[in-house]
This record gives structure tokens, C-alpha cells and sequence, in this order.
């Protein structure tokens, strides 16, 4: 893990071991959208994301206060972090105790729809660590070194998830 430069959320944990409920607060303000997409990305549900993005700030919140945050990451990574893990272990469940991917809506066209669906359908039927590379690189813009960071794993592990996810897709799109 590469050191972290100072950002405008790290004084965060520091306030909140002092009871100060403003910085908390200010995290969620600036994380909870970016959070609940990419995690709406990953289980293929948005309301289920909501949830999860909420049970990943309590064990940011929980962590924080009893210090077994070190603070080696940034704030901001170590929360993807969290809610990544998070989403991870939601897909990991027997599909009977969670939530399946619903029908996309924000397409107008039904072909769109169609498309879009089969797409939902590839992706949840890659390995969560790959559709975890896979979102955090094409969707939400990061850098390999930024999901190692997030994932926990090294820039080469990220690499070879992207590859193998992709090639994956390449051939379930080859043989719809």
C-alpha cells in the first residue's frame, strides 16, 4: 500500500474519537453517492447498494472509535475498501438469502433493456473479486493502483482480474 497524501477527510477520524458527529457526517456527505452507485454496480441492485453502503459506514463509524483504523489509507480508500468487502460478501450468499439483480428501467428502448439485462446477467455471473476490478476500472474510473488499494491486493492481482473478467465477457458476448 502506497503511503497517503493528506486529504480533506483525514482530520474525519480524528474528530470522531473526540465525539465530534460533524465529521462523520461530512464523510458520508461526500462519499454516500459515489458509495452506493458502485455498489449498486457490483450486487445489481440499487435499493440493496443503499443498505449495504449504510452497513459499511457503521463498521467505518465502529472502527474509527475503538482505533483499529491506523490510518495507513486514505479515509476515502479505506472506505471503498469496506464497502467493496461489503458488497463482496453480499454476493458470496446463497443467492436465496439475498437479493437478485432486478430489470434495469432508465432505458427507454427495448433493446437498450434487452442489452442492458444481458450485460447485468455476464457480470453477475463473474467471480465478485473480478466484477469488483471490473466496476471500480470501467465504471467508476480508477486507476489499477487505486483498486489495488481498494481491493487490498497488489496492481499485478488487479491486472489479471481485469483481464480475466474482460476475457470472460469477450467470450460470453461471443457465444449470445
Amino acid at each position: 500500500m502506497h503511503p497517503p497524501v493528506p486529504t480533506d477527510l483525514d482530520d474525519v477520524v480524528v474528530r470522531v474519537r473526540r465525539g465530534d458527529p460533524s465529521g462523520f457526517r461530512r464523510l458520508v456527505d461526500q462519499t454516500s453517492a459515489p458509495l452506493v452507485r458502485m455498489v449498486a454496480r457490483l450486487v445489481g441492485d440499487a435499493s440493496r447498494a443503499e443498505d449495504l453502503v449504510q452497513e459499511s459506514y457503521v463498521k467505518a463509524y465502529r472502527a474509527m472509535i475503538n482505533g483499529s483504523f491506523d490510518q495507513r489509507a486514505h479515509v476515502r480508500t479505506w472506505l471503498y475498501r469496506i464497502a467493496v468487502n461489503t458488497a463482496i460478501d453480499e454476493l458470496r450468499r446463497p443467492r436465496r438469502d439475498r437479493v437478485d439483480a432486478a430489470e434495469p428501467t432508465a432505458a427507454d428502448h427495448a433493446d437498450a433493456r434487452l442489452a442492458l439485462h444481458e450485460v447485468a446477467g455476464w457480470m453477475a455471473d463473474l467471480p465478485p473479486e473480478q466484477r469488483a476490478a471490473l466496476v471500480l476500472s470501467a465504471f467508476e474510473g480508477h486507476s489499477n493502483r487505486e483498486i489495488a488499494d481498494i481491493l487490498g491486493c497488489s496492481e499485478g492481482a488487479v491486472e489479471q482480474r481485469l483481464v480475466r473478467a474482460r476475457a470472460t465477457l469477450r467470450h460470453k458476448q461471443e457465444v449470445s
